[in-house]
């Protein structure tokens, strides 16, 4: 169940509301100054019994008699599991496990057959405005700018919608501009930029309003290799040294993993098999690798390469 806050002291809102701040999270204000804080409660990510059905895809007559299906194509299949306040938990698994499935559920972009999920004490369903006050969320095969508009006029548009005073936003827009190399893309429309710079550009406005919980569905997808070194550096240097920022990441770069995640949460068929730190999950399969690990808990031990030493 999702956790309150407390411990924390707190500071008067609009009309006497109370908003528990603390230390070396920044807030922002708003222009109707309603101050708002990104610290998140012991638990930033609780998912209950999650389950996610998905109507049949049909084409030609079918789909015109019959338009609105039952769903009954599992995607989630009763997951169970939370992410703690500072860490980092990777999701792995094939294409199709149900990755990007529970990070859309989680950002509020999809709704759950049945089962809870909340990001930061907020139920996904009930307070999705909340949530996504809470999170970041980038995903490599859905950017979403508007391409006639250039990169610094997205990334204020999107910093303003999350409630980031104009003034922060342009500094925020400057600091990750050159975090990421942007500055030269900054007054191009987007349109005319590669897909790693978009992509990049992506990674920005998830970090725009300095989320407490970050959600990333495989975030170095489409980056050359020196850019996702850039990138997985940044993660591990700025965003989880501070201990304040959760993150949840799919990927299917082992190395990734093993540089950022604390447990690695492995899927298969929408059901959770494993939730443990890379160590014991190796450990656990008597395995010299987290890629052995991996097959052999997903059953693929026949997949291995010739010569791998197995069970």
């Amino acid at each position: 169940m999702p956790q309150a806050l407390s411990g924390h002291p707190a500071t008067s809102g609009p009309r006497g509301a109370r908003f528990p701040l603390q230390p070396g999270i920044p807030q922002v204000v708003s222009p109707l100054r309603t101050r708002y804080n990104f610290a998140v409660p012991d638990t930033a990510v609780s998912v209950q019994s999650l389950v996610k059905f998905f109507p049949p895809a049909r084409t030609g007559w079918r789909a015109f008699r019959q338009p609105f299906e039952t769903p009954s194509i599992p995607a989630l299949q009763d997951i169970s599991f939370e992410v703690r306040q500072g860490e980092a938990v990777a999701l792995l698994g094939a294409n199709g496990a149900g990755k990007s499935t529970l990070l859309r559920i989680l950002s509020t972009l999809l709704l759950p057959t049945s089962g809870h999920a909340s990001v930061a004490g907020h139920d996904a369903v009930q307070s999705p405005r909340e949530v996504r006050r809470n999170l970041g969320y980038h995903a490599g095969s859905d950017l979403g700018f508007y391409a006639r508009l250039t990169s610094r006029e997205n990334l204020f548009f999107f910093g303003r919608l999350n409630h980031v005073p104009a003034k922060l936003a342009r500094t925020r827009i400057a600091e990750l501009a050159n975090q990421f190399e942007l500055s030269e893309a900054l007054d191009r429309q987007v349109r005319t930029l590669s897909s790693g710079t978009i992509q990049r550009l992506s990674l920005a406005r998830a970090l725009m309003h300095a989320p407490s919980v970050l959600l990333l569905d495989e975030p170095t997808r489409s980056l050359d290799a020196i850019a996702a070194a850039s990138f997985r550096h940044f993660l591990k240097s700025k965003i989880r040294q501070g201990g304040t920022t959760s993150l949840l990441f799919a990927s299917h770069s082992l190395p990734e993993i093993e540089l950022l995640a604390d447990r690695v949460a492995i899927l298969q068929h929408g059901r959770l098999l494993a939730l443990d730190t890379p160590s014991a999950l190796r450990q656990r399969t008597s395995s010299q690798s987290l890629e052995e690990a991996f097959f052999l808990l997903a059953g693929h031990s026949h997949d291995l390469p010739a010569g791998e030493p197995h069970p």
